[in-house]
């Protein structure tokens, strides 16, 4: 229903970290700042347990890291399954999509609950990052 919501949406502005962006339907079609993503750094964020954090929730198609998570989605097959612009709002602001989600908004800084002082006003990921994550999540068909 709420995605149903979200596709019948023209287009919405959102304000980010790096100034608005414009949602449609349910993804952010152009990419933070105009970054070209690097799946390879992407991947290395996602498996780190500094930067990303992703694999302390999801699993994911990485198996040099042996604890992984079973909260949320398995990432395996996330290109498949969303498309760049899919992937890159719900990285994003992932409450825009599901209010109840426990993933944190890696881009969003305003309008955020229990942010530790380190963090306020300061995105998890910078654009470039978010568009790396983006790329290597889109090579995973399978």
């Amino acid at each position: 229903m709420m995605l149903r919501r979200l596709a019948a949406a023209t287009a919405l502005a959102l304000p980010l970290a790096g100034g608005a962006v414009t949602v449609v339907g349910d993804g952010i079609p152009v990419a933070l700042d105009g970054a070209v993503g690097d799946a390879a750094r992407g991947r290395a964020i996602v498996a780190s347990r500094q930067a990303g954090l992703c694999l302390l929730c999801h699993a994911g198609p990485i198996p040099e890291e042996r604890f992984q998570g079973n909260l949320a989605p398995d990432l395996a097959g996330a290109g498949q399954r969303w498309t760049a612009a899919q992937l890159r709002l719900r990285l994003v602001d992932p409450r825009r999509l599901n209010p109840d989600s426990i993933m944190p908004a890696y881009y969003r800084t305003e309008g955020l609950t229990r942010v530790g002082r380190a963090w306020e006003g300061r995105p998890i990921l910078n654009a470039q990052q978010v568009e790396d994550v983006v790329a290597y999540l889109a090579t995973l068909k399978d």
